[in-house]
């Protein structure tokens, strides 16, 4: 089996949202292992301590809706890959009964904060000639889902920015990728309804995709030649159809 494609030489410093878990902390170690410098991003005290156990690893705790905690990161390390992977469902309820307070925490998280990020990130890649930027998406920002009003539309507005801030950075050398994955095995959903409803109802007999796969997707997008732009990654299980409408159980 052939070697995996090295990373090209220009890319040294990655930084990862959401970093403490599930796709997040997979994306941390794949690309810590890749060999580059990782900036791990979260808010789990306890989660980062163990990340910054790890060679290559350097943690900040922070609110990701907080842009001016990254000043004094950034200004230390250059940042050539940034993930934007922070996110949170915090309300499966229908739109009507939703408490209005969800709407500001999911847009602010999910959309709002990757925008203020990248916009302090993107100066210094368009100066130096190269970077890329990746975006966690959602297949419900593809296609509507019960129950992800606003999530989806929040994911939805992360797509659309992928593609329009591609027109701007034409001939700037800094990729976008957009990775917007069916249902993958993570802690998505602990906040609207606990982690044992999410396993037994999403996860339990059902084949998902896992973290790791998520990482090994956005390593491919990383390797290639950087003349070669990888807009956008729909992925979904084999028991998942594509939009998300229908997933069926594969595991006894």
């Amino acid at each position: 089996m052939p070697e995996a494609a090295a990373l090209p030489a220009s890319y040294r410093c990655a930084l990862v949202t959401g970093a403490t878990s599930g796709i997040g902390k997979a994306i941390v170690l794949a690309l810590r292992d890749a060999g580059l410098q990782v900036i791990a991003v979260g808010r789990s005290r306890e989660a980062l301590q163990a990340l910054g156990q790890e060679q290559g690893v350097v943690t900040v705790e922070a609110d990701v809706r907080q842009a001016d905690a990254f000043a004094q990161v950034l200004s230390q390390y250059p940042v050539d890959v940034l993930v934007n992977n922070a996110g949170v469902l915090s309300s499966r309820a229908a739109f009507q009964d939703m408490d209005p307070a969800e709407i500001d925490t999911m847009l602010d998280i999910n959309l709002k904060a990757p925008l203020h990020l990248t916009r302090q990130v993107l100066p210094g890649m368009v100066q130096r000639g190269h970077g890329h930027l990746f975006f966690i998406g959602s297949s419900a920002g593809r296609a509507p889902h019960p129950g992800a009003a606003v999530y989806g539309s929040s994911k939805a507005g992360i797509s659309l920015f992928c593609d329009a801030l591609r027109c701007d950075l034409l001939g700037s050398g800094v990729r976008v990728t957009e990775i917007a994955p069916g249902r993958v095995q993570t802690q998505l959903y602990r906040t609207a309804m606990g982690m044992q409803a999410a396993g037994s109802e999403l996860y339990d007999g059902y084949a998902s995709i896992m973290p790791e796969d998520i990482a090994q997707l956005l390593l491919a997008a990383l390797r290639l030649p950087e003349q070669v732009d990888v807009s956008r990654l729909e992925v979904f299980p084999t028991a998942q159809a594509v939009g998300g409408a229908r997933m069926v159980k594969t595991l006894g």
